[in-house]
């Protein structure tokens, strides 16, 4: 396959975003955004997806965390569509059921070309620390737009906010894993009947 990199700049008046991405990394992260939570949550995207993800974000997080974390999530997802090209010989498909203590977590993607969030996390507080969980869907829903993905998120069961929303991420990052991987007998073929994604 390609050499699957991609970095990606993204300059409003509200956020400047760089991020840079390996598909094909040791999963190592390195995150400078104002959102610790949420680079808490991207170090498991890095981590459980093998994915070399490196993130800065300037943001009007005097306001609050909206525009960064919603910018970040448009961000990664125009690199990940960069990186994977033409989705030529990936399994396409991942899936991931991940627990953590209690909770319970499964993410379903597909590298479709069709941006679709169907999210289920019935999250037991309405904050972890500073965070609000609610920007956990302006995430997904900025990256599924421009990763051009169909992604499920169901949260099974949790009684803890933290995590219930860790083993979202890192069942998001197998997910995405699996998805990505090459698919040998497929070889350099598109894995669709249409012949394009």
């Amino acid at each position: 396959m390609a050499d699957r990199q991609a970095s990606v700049d993204r300059d409003t008046l509200e956020t400047q975003i760089s991020v840079s991405l390996n598909l094909d990394g040791k999963g190592k992260g390195e995150f400078k955004t104002g959102v610790p939570f949420l680079e808490h949550m991207m170090d498991q995207i890095a981590r459980h997806g093998m994915i070399d993800l490196d993130v800065t974000c300037k943001g009007d997080t005097h306001i609050d965390d909206h525009h960064s974390v919603e910018d970040i999530g448009i961000t990664i997802g125009q690199a990940m569509d960069k990186a994977v090209g033409s989705k030529r010989g990936i399994y396409r498909y991942g899936h991931a059921y991940v627990p953590l203590d209690e909770a319970l977590s499964r993410v379903v993607i597909d590298f479709s070309g069709r941006p679709g969030l169907v999210m289920n996390i019935p999250f037991t507080q309405k904050r972890i620390g500073s965070f609000d969980t609610e920007l956990f869907w302006e995430f997904f829903q900025g990256f599924v737009n421009h990763a051009k993905v169909t992604l499920h998120i169901d949260c099974l069961r949790g009684s803890n906010a933290h995590h219930q929303a860790e083993t979202v991420f890192k069942a998001f990052g197998r997910a995405l894993r699996m998805a990505l991987t090459a698919d040998e007998r497929l070889g350099d073929a598109t894995p669709s009947t249409k012949g394009s994604l």
